[in-house]
């Protein structure tokens, strides 16, 4: 393997809309949302790790964390976990991740991969992301991977590309979550695909884009440069990272730069954001219902998708198109189109119950 490749694996979020599953205190990326016997955590590092060596794969989470990534990834030391004491978006995490790389290795090259996503076929990914660091090693690009559509999805952004024959194009615009009507248009021109929030550069070039677009933070974080990978080091994020202004790479850095790439990628991507999503992953029977962990009797049923603990016996009679999620002691039975309100859900939650059931 390239000792010169890294990954910066991002597992700080909450994922409320897969609440009550996806807690506070335990979420979405920590389970096993799937039934694979594995955690997305778990999934994305095995998948990274075919590509990059493991001990050059970094981990970047809350504090609050810390103990549950250790325990889910036996083979990651400290060292590699960037612990962030309060959330700052995307933007302040990677340029510690890019500060850390560099004092290791200042020819590194890297990636940023979300925790929580579902990739179908590895083997793909695998050579797609060989392809974007050898591009990233040699020239001073900042590259991104864009998911061919399947529809007119409104829930993604957009990335717009000079439609060329090269299988590495160069990014017109980005455009954040369109209407339905922009998203058709954007499909049906074929010069469009989904942004995945997946990124490849090297240091050197992130690290210019940060001096061109966030100069403030670059030296904000460059007064740490000299305990990156030291003892030290947690005793300076603590005292300097909730100082870092609060905004995402997308931004911050790709909507300002100009030596942005895309390659067009189609490895079965699936964001996982929502229990519909997820519910689209799933196998199902004759009426498309499906179902994680239970054992489940359907009557009268169709288009449900139904996750409970572990061997746990359910039936549904005269239900359709619902989620029915259960987790301990709390119990979630929503249609699948009001699923956009689950966030209000937890907040109903914590108002009524209290913070302990979020």
């Amino acid at each position: 393997m390239n000792k010169n490749y890294y990954a910066v694996i991002m597992a700080g979020g909450v994922g409320s809309r897969f609440w009550p599953v996806s807690t506070q205190n335990f979420p979405k990326q920590f389970h096993d949302m799937l039934g694979t016997g594995e955690s997305l955590l778990q999934k994305t590092f095995s998948r990274l790790a075919k590509v990059i060596p493991s001990e050059n794969i970094l981990i970047a989470t809350n504090r609050r964390y810390k103990e549950l990534v250790l325990e889910q990834l036996k083979e990651v030391q400290e060292k590699q976990l960037l612990l962030e004491p309060t959330m700052r978006n995307t933007a302040p995490c990677i340029l510690y991740a890019a500060l850390k790389i560099k004092q290791e290795n200042p020819n590194g090259v890297m990636i940023v991969a979300p925790s929580d996503h579902w990739i179908e076929d590895e083997k793909t990914f695998t050579e797609s992301i060989t392809m974007a660091f050898e591009a990233c090693a040699k020239e001073d690009i900042l590259m991104t991977l864009g998911i061919q559509p399947s529809s007119p999805n409104t829930g993604y952004g957009y990335i717009h590309f000079e439609n060329d024959s090269k299988p590495i194009k160069r990014v017109k615009q980005f455009t954040e979550k369109p209407t339905l009507d922009v998203a058709t248009q954007f499909v049906d021109s074929g010069a469009y695909l989904w942004n995945a929030g997946i990124f490849v550069w090297s240091v050197p070039s992130i690290l210019n884009a940060f001096e061109k677009s966030l100069p403030e933070m670059l030296t904000l974080f460059c007064k740490g440069e000299q305990v990156y990978n030291t003892e030290f080091e947690d005793d300076f994020i603590s005292s300097n990272y909730g100082l870092a202004e609060d905004i995402s790479i997308d931004y911050g850095i790709m909507q300002e730069a100009n030596n942005i790439y895309v390659l067009p990628v189609d490895f079965g991507w699936n964001d996982l954001g929502t229990w519909s999503s997820l519910y689209d992953k799933l196998d199902k029977d004759a009426v498309n219902n499906a179902t994680v962990n239970g054992k489940v009797i359907f009557k009268d049923a169709s288009g449900n998708m139904v996750r409970t603990q572990s061997k746990k016996h359910v039936v549904i009679q005269g239900l359709d198109d619902y989620i029915v999620v259960e987790k301990d002691d709390v119990l979630l039975i929503c249609p699948k189109k009001e699923e956009q309100n689950i966030k209000q859900i937890v907040a109903d939650v914590r108002n009524e119950f209290g913070q302990d059931f979020v």
